[in-house]
Order: C-alpha cells, then structure tokens, then sequence
C-alpha cells in the first residue's frame, strides 16, 4: 500500500465512526470457495508425478501446446500403453528429467465439475524432507502413495507423521500399480488395514483406500471395474470431491505487524495478514507483548475503508489511541489472546545435516518475529516400530519434541488451533540456514537457562589493552563471538 493511497484515505478514516458495520460472516459469503488443496508424498519411484501427470490428463487439465510439449518430450519413452511418459507434467527441472526423480514440489491447478484443486507434488527421497514438508504446510488433504508389491516403507511413514503433524487430518491411500501386483484383493486390503493402523497412531482417522494405476488411469478419474470388481469406493477424484477444507481457525483475531505506516502526520496504522478470527471496527484488541489494549477504529485495504476483515486478508489496522506497536508484534483479539511466555514445548523436524544439537542458541522465526532461543530435544520418533523414545540429539530428518527457551517473551496459538500463529523455522546464526521446521504444542510452566540466566547474552567484558588480544584469542571468546561486547583500550583503562 502506498504512501499516496493511505493518504487519499485518511480523511475517510476520520469520518468512518459511524459506518454501518457488516458481520464478517455476511462480509465473506459471496467469496468464491476456495480451492481444495492436496499434496501426494510417499516413497520413491510410487508414481507419484505419475498419477497426478494422470490426472490432469484425464480431467483435461492440459492445455494443447502442453500436450504437444508433453508428447515431444515423451518421444522414446513411451509405455507399452502407447502413453507420453505423465511425469513430465510434473517435472519440470533439468535434474529431474535427467534422474527420473521428483526434487522440487510442483504446483499444479486443475479443476473438474463439481470442485477446483490445487496439488502439490512432493519429493520421495529422504534428503527432500524439507520440500515435503513444504508442501503439506498448507494442504487441507494427504494422497500417500504406496508400491501395491512393496506395501508401507519407512518414508511413507515418515511422510504419513510429517503431514499428520502439520495438522493433515484426511489421508487418501493410493495403493499405485495394482495392475502389477495381479489386482490382488487380499494383497490391497491387508495393505489399507497395515496403514489405518499407522494412522489412528497419529490420530487420523479419516482414511479413504483406494487400488490405482497411475499408468492405465485406472480408479483415478474413470473407475478399474472391468478388473477390479470387487473395488466399490470412490475415485481418487471422487474422493477429493468429497473432502473437507480445513481451516484450522479456531482462535479470535490475530494480526502479525509486518509493517507500521505514517503516510502524514496524523495517520498511523498497522500493517499485516489476518491470521485467524475476524475484526471489525469498534471491536477491542490488545498488543502483545506489550499488553496495551485499545480499540478498532478502521479497516483500510488498498484505497477502501472496510467494514470487517477475516482471515487471509492484508489490511492496514487504525487503532483509537497511539500506541506504541512495533514490527513482530501481534494485534489480537481482547478475550481470545494467544499464549505469551518464554518456555514453551513443540515439535520438530530437523532439515540440517548436522540436526538439532541440544542447548545450541537459533533463531527463531515465526511470522515478521525473529528470536533468539534454546533448544532441548526430548524425545525422537521410532519410524520402524512407531515409538517415541527418549533423546537427546536430532538427526537430519528426525522427528521429535523439543524445549523451547526464549530469551524474550514469545507469542503463539498451538499448532492445532492456528497453523499460522503455531508454526516456526529454525535458522543456524553462523550459517544462516534453516534447520528444523517446528510446531508449538504449549507453554510450559518450567522455565530453562535463559529464564535462570536472564542477562547471560548481554554481558559487557572490559580488559586492558595487553589482555585484549590473548582473550580474544581463548576457546571461550571463540565459541561466544557476538554475544560478548569486548570494550577498546580506552574505555577498559577508564573503566
């Protein structure tokens, strides 16, 4: 929003006191729905850009200059169908036509009669972790594909628990290349109960099984009867017709301050994404972490005054008294607030090859916030028995629970009331890469060493000048570079 636009408005923001106010539900029921979103995961070489290179196809998704592109491309990689080679739609990396493999997650749009669907195709391999969990951060459903010859693998397990984790509650279960596996009723079905137990482990039970071909198209859009007569589900589209959305909003407002804007003298809003609940003007909001409270006096988007604003909408907030709100802030509502503290417990997956290392300081970042905190694994999943056992370490791709330790006040929703309010990364100060995707559980009740230890990272060490250069030099000053304010020869004589 510019500088020009919020000053047009800011006139119309004076005399808006006394506007008639919409109800937020009233506000959004003419929106279009929004597309389902889904991802498919599973181990390596299940078909998996196979089966949504499938499905577009089949739904007529494809566009005549991308069929042509597809089918050039497919020249000498024909099946024995006579088919283009369907991954191509999918791949689209030089690497990854040259591997065979899925690297990257592709995003793909397509719609039928009844919905419109946005897929994410996600990596199978174990050093792709990250781009899976990626794509399952915004999906509403989970397709895990598994080999109808080779059954569960531990990556589909692993992928099963990330999406689980990340608030997927409705997994879809292709059983790809049935055709290869003879249309083995028994083999299927004993398959779809080994994953329904995995499932309701990870507290999902809506599971829909279903036996595909990715390659014949069979039980993706048009159904597998002729051979497969004793499957009577639904389609894989079918099924995704069918699926809920899930919103996963279940807190009041939220608003994360990216920006404060001061266009003119006398005007001052905040900038941001509503993350949760909905507001409109008049309504009671506190800032956090300050805990200043105030109330709602407009709604301005581009160059309109609203009369409500929901979740998902990039708005600039007025309030009714100056206050003093920064960027990483939060502007949430008076009689649902968030969780404040500095300890807090969540769960992790490491993405760094040198995995959570326990009491090393990162960077938090959720949102526009960015903290420093500690972090003390608890615990790490078993992905061959499914146990959670004691640790103390975090491989790269492990799954666990942390402590996390601020050394300021953090703000947060658990995960399972508000992705967006509940998730983080972890970034390496000294290198700067992210190394663990978490999400927040709670606030614990038991503070860690920086709550013990309250001043430890603001220490101020003043040596003369004939010391200076042997500390510097020591293991301790080493390993604390940048949390150490070491004073010059002038200031350490003085002092």
């Amino acid at each position: 929003m510019t500088s020009q636009s919020l000053s047009r408005i800011a006139e119309s923001v004076e005399s808006s006191d006394d506007a008639t106010l919409l109800d937020p539900q009233t506000a959004s029921a003419g929106r279009q729905t929004r597309p389902l979103r889904f991802i498919t995961c599973g181990s390596v070489d299940d078909g998996k850009s196979t089966l949504i290179g499938r499905l577009l196809w089949d739904t007529k998704a494809v566009k005549e200059d991308q069929a042509a592109a597809l089918r050039r491309d497919s020249t000498g990689k024909q099946n024995e169908l006579g088919l283009p080679d369907f991954a191509l739609l999918l791949d689209g990396l030089q690497a990854e036509r040259e591997q065979g493999i899925t690297i990257d997650v592709a995003y793909r749009y397509f719609a039928t009669d009844r919905r419109s669907f946005i897929v994410a195709d996600t990596p199978g391999h174990v050093q792709y972790t990250r781009n899976m969990a990626t794509g399952a951060s915004t999906a509403d459903l989970a397709v895990l594909l598994v080999d109808a010859r080779a059954g569960l693998l531990e990556q589909t397990r692993r992928h099963a628990t990330i999406a689980a984790m990340m608030g997927i509650r409705q997994f879809v279960l292709a059983v790809n290349k049935i055709d290869l596996a003879h249309y083995d009723e028994a083999g299927f079905q004993a398959i779809a109960r080994a994953f329904r137990e995995v499932a309701l482990s990870l507290g999902v039970r809506q599971v829909t099984a279903i036996p595909v071909s990715a390659l014949k198209g069979e039980n993706i859009v048009n159904r597998g009867d002729e051979l497969m007569p004793w499957y009577t589900g639904p389609t894989l589209v079918e099924a995704l017709e069918k699926a809920t959305q899930r919103t996963g909003q279940t807190t009041g407002f939220r608003l994360p301050v990216q920006r404060v804007s001061r266009p003119g003298e006398g005007f001052r809003g905040y900038q941001g994404t509503v993350a949760g609940g909905s507001i409109k003007p008049g309504d009671s909001v506190v800032v956090l972490p300050s805990g200043v409270e105030a109330n709602v006096k407009a709604i301005v988007t581009h160059d309109l005054v609203r009369n409500a604003a929901v979740h998902g909408d990039a708005i600039t907030l007025v309030l009714d008294r100056p206050v003093d709100v920064a960027r990483g802030d939060m502007i949430a509502a008076i009689d649902q607030r968030p969780q404040t503290g500095r300890a807090f417990s969540a769960r992790l997956v490491a993405l760094s090859d040198d995995g959570i290392v326990p009491g090393k300081r990162y960077w938090l970042k959720a949102g526009s916030r960015r903290q420093r905190v500690m972090v003390r694994p608890t615990s790490a999943l078993d992905l061959s028995s499914g146990n959670w056992d004691d640790a103390h370490f975090l491989p790269v791709n492990g799954i666990g629970t942390v402590e996390l330790d601020f050394e300021d006040t953090a703000i947060f929703d658990a995960y399972e009331t508000n992705r967006e309010t509940g998730a983080f990364i972890l970034i390496d100060p000294e290198t700067l890469n992210t190394v663990a995707g978490g999400m927040i559980d709670g606030k614990r009740s038991k503070s860690g060493r920086f709550d013990a230890l309250p001043d430890v990272d603001r220490a101020t060490v003043t040596l003369p000048a004939r010391l200076l250069e042997t500390f510097l030099k020591t293991e301790f000053a080493r390993s604390h570079a940048g949390e150490i304010r070491v004073t010059g020869p002038d200031e350490a004589e003085s002092g």
